[in-house]
């Protein structure tokens, strides 16, 4: 190596076992939409269940709106992430001399 010029200095790395559960800004806006998605379906469904005659489309209409709404139920929960808490268990890179 030239005099005058330093190597960078060289990450350790250390592998992450299993992904964390940190919701990054762009998971909670992708969150936010889906559940958006899932909401409205919901109540469509909702809505013309009620308004159906026939008891078989209104089976069909409530279980396809039950379907949405465990959705929905399902995507909160990915939501319940204490995000300070989960960054603080990455390990961080450290740099070597």
């Amino acid at each position: 190596m030239p005099l005058g010029t330093m190597a960078p200095p060289r990450q350790a790395h250390v592998p992450i076992q299993a992904p964390p559960r940190v919701i990054t800004t762009k998971d909670a806006a992708y969150l936010k939409d889906i559940l958006s998605w899932e909401l409205l379906a919901f109540k469509k469904f909702a809505f013309y269940a009620q308004q159906v005659t026939d008891p078989q489309a209104k089976q069909l209409l409530d279980k396809a709106g039950r379907m949405h709404q465990r959705h929905y139920q399902k995507l909160l929960t990915h939501l319940q992430v204490n995000n300070v808490s989960a960054m603080a268990k990455i390990p961080q890179p450290q740099m070597s001399q």
